[in-house]
């Protein structure tokens, strides 16, 4: 379980690390393509990690 938990705090903190250091994401309200990636990825990890805690 803490394999899920650590998936999910990875995603999160790439995502923030990237709009932080993304010129395009800093600049625009908008997040550029990566980010939106980067928010999916933590999504479906987080998807995973319910999921894994409900079975």
């Amino acid at each position: 379980m803490s394999s899920a938990n650590d998936a999910v705090e990875d995603a999160r903190i790439q995502y923030e690390q990237h709009l932080h250091a993304c010129r395009q994401c800093r600049a625009d309200s908008v997040p550029c393509a990566v980010a939106k990636h980067l928010w999916r990825l933590y999504n479906t990890a987080r998807r995973d990690r319910m999921r894994s805690e409900g079975a």
